[in-house]
């Protein structure tokens, strides 16, 4: 995993030379290292944050934090090791303050200079006990069964995010297509920027799939200006992976070999993730905005049971692990905040695995057959319910078609609701199903699809369907669920008061 060297921090005056470089391409150029795929800001709380870039070699990169009370220059080292990402933890920030920074990878030797600097932004949040207005966008899928970066237009829907100005963007697994290829021609017909990669199989060509979906102009812009919070799924490795089901046989796999680890160090290479140094692995964290909202974050893939094993009353089936359910429950319970929402990679109700048989189910519903996770889900409902844990949203992905519900789980407590928004893809293959399980009571409230895979031939029909999701929070406390498409089109929309 990455580590963070040779941190140092120097006060210094915000009168420093700087020219304004917007959003650096790569650029190998004798003396001058280049911040080659944009600047995240991630995992920003209210009185911190991580702020992550790449260069085309090792450098140093700096960056000086302007807003509040600060000016401060800090430099942290770009490996090799690490593909030549760096990330500075960001600290003493003030709370509901916009700051701006400037970054640059500079080198160190005779005739050697500052490299183009990026500016950018960000917030961190208000106090926990501050009531503020809050929108976070979410969405994943990105660059899956060769439905790639458009040659002309990229991944046209990160500026359709951009525009609706969200405080916060999670990004919510399957950032990369590890397991695929992005060939010079789409899925449905485009031109394409190819990928140099097929499937990956060691490490650089894992880091090869995340310099590519990083690369996005688009995505680059939105991130320049919004907090991050990212989330991995199972194509951040493998298909449908868990711990034990991370192994491949076929070329250009190695039998035998586990492709979790390589995976996770290459999301942690290019994720802004704050994490313990006793913790180092650990992906699960709660993020909190003010009064109104808390964010859950979980680690659908690291603990879980394999999918193909049954889910019994013997022997139920976990999917997050004793000790990520124990700290689910606790920060639960705990919180104070005016809405739960929980970011789950798979959705609750979608039957998800592919094949299904023998594979087994990937997301928590069972739906025809035992191999789900509900066991799991049910513990986690039953809580909430016993606890008085209301106001809870669940948002969801993986699916590659959007879907909202109303759930009320517990048929004797008709006031007991819990919602799913599912959106996606962003910018993937379109597979819609009107298959959904009904352990939960679920109301269906949109289904934003083709009716069949099979419907959609073209870029600009596949444009009309991607989509992500919205929740938007007011001061007095209501929360309205969106799911909206490329073209800024609100598909769904739903407004719920908190109870």
């Amino acid at each position: 995993m990455s580590k963070i060297i040779g941190l140092i921090l120097t006060t210094m005056f915000l009168g420093l030379a700087a020219g304004s470089a917007g959003l650096a391409t790569a650029r190998h150029n004798g003396h001058v290292a280049t911040i080659t795929h944009g600047v995240i800001v991630g995992d920003v709380t209210s009185s911190s944050a991580l702020l992550w870039a790449r260069a085309d070699r090792e450098a140093t990169l700096n960056v000086v934090l302007s807003g509040g009370r600060h000016g401060r220059i800090v430099r942290v080292l770009a490996r090799a090791a690490d593909d030549f990402t760096a990330r500075v933890p960001l600290e003493q920030l003030r709370p509901g303050t916009t700051y701006r920074y400037r970054a640059w990878f500079s080198l160190h030797g005779q005739g050697s200079s500052r490299g183009p600097v990026t500016n950018g932004t960000f917030r961190t949040p208000p106090s926990d006990h501050e009531v503020a207005p809050v929108r976070l966008d979410f969405g994943g899928d990105l660059n899956g069964q060769n439905v790639c970066r458009d040659a002309t237009e990229g991944m046209p829907i990160m500026e359709t995010v951009r525009a609706r100005r969200p405080d916060v963007f999670v990004g919510l697994g399957d950032i990369i297509y590890g397991d695929n290829a992005c060939s010079a021609v789409g899925l449905y017909g485009n031109a394409q920027i190819p990928g140099s990669f097929g499937p990956a199989a060691d490490l650089p060509a894992y880091w090869a799939h995340w310099r590519y979906s990083r690369a996005d102009r688009g995505f680059q812009r939105l991130l320049s200006v919004t907090d991050y919070v990212g989330v991995w799924d199972d194509h951040e490795v493998v298909n449908d992976f868990g711990p034990l089901t991370d192994t491949r046989s076929t070329p250009p796999f190695t039998p035998g070999m586990h492709l979790m680890p390589l995976g996770l160090q290459a999301f942690l290479d290019y994720t802004p993730v704050a994490i313990a140094e006793n913790t180092p692995l650990r992906l699960y964290r709660s993020l909190r905005w003010g009064k109104n909202l808390e964010l859950f974050v979980l680690d659908t893939r690291q603990y879980r049971d394999p999918n193909f094993e049954t889910d019994t009353d013997a022997h139920p089936k976990t999917m997050l692990g004793r000790e990520q359910v124990t700290w689910l429950k606790e920060k639960l319970a705990a919180s104070d905040a005016t809405w739960k929402v929980i970011v789950s990679s798979v959705p609750m109700s979608i039957p998800t695995g592919f094949p299904a048989v023998p594979n087994g189910r990937d997301g928590w519903a069972n739906f025809d057959q035992a191999t789900g996770y509900e066991r799991e889900l049910l513990d986690i409902l039953r809580f909430m319910h016993e606890h008085a844990i209301h106001n809870s949203v669940w948002i969801t992905t993986d699916v590659h078609f959007a879907e909202a519900f109303r759930y009320i789980p517990f048929a004797a407590d008709q006031g007991f609701v819990v919602y799913e928004l599912v959106t996606g893809p962003m910018n993937a293959g379109i597979f819609p199903t009107p298959d959904f399980d009904i352990t939960l009571n679920p109301e269906q409230l949109a289904f934003f699809g083709p009716p069949s895979p099979g419907a959609v031939t073209s870029w600009s029909q596949a444009k009309r369907w991607f989509n992500f999701g919205e929740l938007a929070l007011t001061s007095k406390g209501s929360l309205t669920m969106r799911i909206i498409n490329t073209a800024g089109e609100v598909v769904f929309e739903r407004t719920l008061p908190p109870s």
